[in-house]
């Protein structure tokens, strides 16, 4: 089984609090890049994003240049899902962190 089928079944299997790495909310994370961010227009990556709130945690504090990155489009969806007309204000991207290039901003 490859990496992303792998992914694509424990997201379509599991639910978000099911998981051993689930965490309400990333409160050390999200410390982290209000201590390294020099503005709320710094750009941020949520690289295996998954389920996680940690996007919404984003949003809610008026962070403007997200993106989301998983290998699994189910869980890119569910993400995106409830955050409704708000998920227009993030890149979603789905892929692999080993393989992909990403686009520097300036």
């Amino acid at each position: 089984m490859d990496t992303q089928t792998h992914w694509e079944k424990i997201y379509t299997e599991k639910a978000p609090d099911a998981v051993s790495w689930y965490r309400p909310h990333l409160e050390t994370s999200l410390a982290l890049i209000e201590q390294a961010a020099a503005s709320c227009s710094a750009s941020v990556i949520d690289v295996g994003g998954g389920e996680s709130t940690f996007v919404d945690d984003l949003l809610a504090r008026r962070y403007a240049n997200i993106t989301a990155l998983d290998i699994s489009q189910t869980a890119i969806d569910a993400n995106r899902k409830p955050l409704g007309k708000a998920s227009e204000l993030v890149h979603w991207l789905v892929a692999d962190i080993t393989q992909v290039e990403l686009e520097l901003s300036a």
